[in-house]
């Protein structure tokens, strides 16, 4: 296994255990089936494992786990604040206490934000004290360090990065989400200010193994080197050296071991420039199945009437390869767990946004056939539930 080093120089795994999606039997973790993976991970050289408060039975099982094994003091938690849950400071302190209970320990190495979408959901809980209440808990040791896990646009993860002295963060990030959400350019603005990001979504949920194209597939395939498609999504996010750590929701050991074995394969640049083109023509291919080719680069923004254009071309694309799930919640996500509404419906046609596109792309025209197709019945459904997550 390959280590990186946090904030403060400590190691940390640069594979670590995406604690969401542990196998179920009528609707309860399999606790001795997880164990095996854990010891197993654990014995791969995984120090790292993370899971969050509203991860059904996870932490609890993490908490057993760890205690029956004596290995609490051999990893690294990280867990999660469910922030849009939070109204007071009694909240706070509620649901980390429970925390702490569940996984039966004193403090917690990594704790985040879970889930901030723009400024705003970080402003509200500012104005609640969250921030003398993250250093009252980090002075008497119950956490150890503070992040922020992230699902919006980059101009708004730079600004919630640049607001408080974070320790780390943590971005969906992967070859075809290079540009959309935070992308690249968050990615490389931690690096420069020396916070380390922990990647989810490696594989876009298992997508980019088991989801691709067949033309896709036949690239991969076909390439003298047998690389697997997980091997290539991963191994692309190793080759970055602002990656620090690259979670993956494992759930067989045989999993366990074939992602450790790629962890142990590539540093940062060992990726080859040929690595690269092959990259580039998978991307290439992925995107001919898109419905707009928007490559996230942001000349389009930002919007004066407040579209995220990006971040609507990024789930009108998604909702065209992975399905309309994978669609609308990349959808929810960017444009509407957020205290303003970014969406389409915004547009007034003012068409200044065509004029710094690179692409040429119709974007009033492509707006509303995303609109048309992104907000659905089921989506309206779903919209009435956003307050209780964001603008409460």
């Amino acid at each position: 296994m390959q280590y990186r080093l946090d904030k403060y120089g400590n190691e940390i795994s640069v594979l670590g255990f995406g604690c969401m999606r542990f196998t179920t039997v009528a609707g309860k973790i399999d606790i001795d089936k997880a164990e095996k993976e854990i010891l197993t991970a654990y014995e791969q050289g995984i120090n790292y494992y993370d899971t969050a408060y509203i991860y059904n039975g996870s932490e609890v099982a993490l908490g057993e786990i760890f205690e029956r094994n004596a290995l609490r003091d051999k990893i690294k938690i990280a867990t999660k604040l469910p922030h849009y849950m939070v109204k007071s400071r009694e909240d706070m302190d509620r649901i980390l206490d429970e925390q702490l209970s569940r996984l039966r320990t004193d403090h917690i190495d990594y704790y985040l934000m879970h889930m901030l979408t723009d400024i705003a959901s970080w402003n509200r809980i500012k104005e609640l004290g969250i921030i003398d209440w993250i250093q009252t808990n980090k002075d008497n040791g119950r956490i150890r360090q503070i992040g922020y896990s992230y699902h919006g646009n980059s101009d708004m993860f730079m600004q919630i990065l640049d607001d408080y002295d974070w320790d780390f963060t943590q971005i969906q990030y992967n070859y075809i989400d290079e540009h959309s959400q935070a992308g690249r350019t968050g990615l490389e603005y931690a690096e420069s200010k020396g916070i380390p990001v922990v990647i989810m979504e490696p594989l876009r949920g298992g997508k980019l193994v088991n989801g691709l194209p067949n033309d896709v597939n036949s690239l991969i395939s076909g390439h003298p080197s047998h690389r697997s498609a997980a091997e290539w999504g991963l191994g692309w996010l190793y080759d970055q050296s602002g990656v620090k750590v690259v979670l993956s929701g494992m759930n067989s050991v045989d999993m366990v071991l074939e992602n450790c074995r790629i962890a142990s394969k590539y540093t940062p640049g060992s990726f080859t420039e040929e690595d690269h083109n092959v990259i580039k023509d998978i991307v290439r291919s992925y995107h001919s199945h898109m419905r707009v080719g928007c490559t996230g680069c942001r000349y389009c923004m930002p919007c004066p009437h407040g579209v995220d254009i990006p971040g609507t071309f990024a789930a009108y694309n998604r909702q065209a390869v992975d399905g309309k799930l994978g669609g609308l919640k990349e959808y929810f996500m960017c444009t509407t767990m957020r205290k303003d509404y970014t969406g389409p419906a915004n547009c007034v046609e003012c068409g200044l946004c065509e004029k710094h596109c690179p692409q040429g792309i119709e974007i009033r025209k492509e707006l509303k056939n995303a609109r048309k197709a992104l907000e659905t019945p089921i989506y309206k459904i779903g919209k009435k539930f956003v307050p209780f997550f964001a603008k409460f």
